[in-house]
């Protein structure tokens, strides 16, 4: 054998052993279970990302769910009036005149059971609707092509368009991004956000006029909701980018904060390093007087859906034990998280590795002996109002710590 071919059987064996699926770009589903809300592009930003502004409702006065859903599928049905003719649904005359919903001899419409889905290697045969359908009759029937609408290009007054809408204290507006790169999800809403935000307003007056510090804040989402109640709200990220995004959100919600004295203040709080930043030319750093209100009068503490990566749930367990420590005050750390069901090639099996990490080291939390903090942890029930429209499925998980001076 040849040096040649030797060294192209090592590349191959080399290249056998990697991983063999890979992907950098991650949507968040709030995206996908949003009937009636608008998800507007109105710039892009620093980095090239498209950015959406949408409106998300609260649910206050009667914390009526269902009407809310039922509010909504009223918006989608007005949104998808032009798939309706002569008051006449289109999709009740398309089994018989439609080719593309037979496949193979099999009519889409009369399927008996999961195994009319398949085909003969037994993959999922999945039915859609064409780009384009030649009979005028039924034209109303192919998909479209769907484009964002863009407000304003632009910085500073991106949302000037945008201003004049309800500003009602129900209606809530973020500035986010729809797909991004792993290192960029806290520019996306979660539904761990929606999650804590719905307890913090269950739990409103257990919150009123406290000081409260989020670590992993992204857009802001669930420190607005706080400080709709809480006196003072540090919402915490890093990177540039990311922190101005989240002032945004801050300022276009002060119709919801003002009212009850709430602010906010946006601050970089980088886990992997020691300390604040205290740089005066930093734009998002600390000043001397802030940091001694936050270990003054801070007693609660925040993070919604940050853990998916074992470094950073490593390092944020570590800014957590290090700050509980330099508090004045005992202090109550709510922690939301989704159990994500991946399927790995290591393990060829799904799993929940980022999921199982968080449980190990929550555990480890709690077993610490350092004799100067006691961490009493206990899992809340998620039995409490939803005051946002999400779905809220089986894989959402609250959790509270309490920290406290051993005494």
């Amino acid at each position: 054998m040849c040096p040649q071919q030797t060294m192209v059987d090592a590349a191959k064996k080399e290249t056998m052993n990697d991983i063999t699926f890979r992907s950098d770009t991650v949507l968040s589903d709030v995206h996908l279970y949003t009937p009636s809300k608008r998800h507007l592009m109105v710039r892009l930003n620093t980095v090239g990302q498209p950015v959406f502004l949408s409106q998300f409702q609260l649910l206050l006065e009667k914390n009526n769910l269902e009407s809310g859903r039922k509010r909504e599928k009223e918006l989608s049905s007005e949104n998808m009036g032009h798939q309706s003719r002569d008051g006449r649904e289109l999709c009740d005359k398309s089994s018989n005149d439609l080719n593309f919903l037979s496949k193979n001899g099999r009519e889409a419409n009369n399927l008996g059971g999961i195994d009319a889905l398949l085909d003969r290697d037994g993959d999922l045969e999945v039915v859609r609707r064409p780009r384009y359908v030649p009979d005028p009759e039924v034209e109303d029937l192919s998909r479209d092509i769907a484009h964002p609408r863009i407000l304003t290009k632009g910085g500073e007054d991106s949302f000037e368009g945008s201003k004049q809408e309800n500003t009602c204290n129900d209606i809530i507006k973020i500035e986010h991004t729809m797909a991004t790169p792993l290192d960029d999800v806290g520019k996306q809403v979660w539904r761990g956000a929606f999650l804590l935000a719905d307890y913090i307003l269950f739990k409103r007056d257990m919150f009123r006029g406290c000081t409260v510090l989020e670590l992993g804040g992204g857009t802001g989402i669930t420190s607005i909701v706080m400080a709709m109640v809480a006196k003072t709200v540090y919402c915490t990220d890093v990177g540039e980018d990311l922190l101005a995004m989240c002032e945004q959100n801050v300022t276009l919600n002060k119709h919801l904060t003002e009212p009850s004295g709430g602010e906010v203040k946006v601050k970089e709080l980088d886990w992997l390093k020691d300390g604040f930043c205290t740089d005066p030319g930093a734009p998002y750093g600390w000043s001397e007087v802030e940091i001694a209100d936050l270990h003054d009068h801070t007693t609660v503490l925040l993070a919604a859906d940050v853990f998916y990566d074992d470094d950073l749930t490593d390092a944020l367990f570590k800014t957590l034990y290090k700050i509980t420590h330099n508090l004045k005050n005992a202090s109550t750390i709510y922690l939301s998280i989704e159990k994500r069901l991946n399927f790995t090639l290591r393990h060829m099996d799904i799993t929940c590795e980022a999921y199982n990490h968080f449980r190990n080291t929550l555990n480890d939390l709690e077993n610490l002996q350092d004799g100067k903090m006691k961490y009493t942890i206990e899992p809340v029930k998620l039995a409490f109002h939803q005051f946002l429209v999400y779905e809220r499925i089986e894989q959402l998980e609250l959790w509270k710590i309490i920290a406290e001076p051993h005494t």
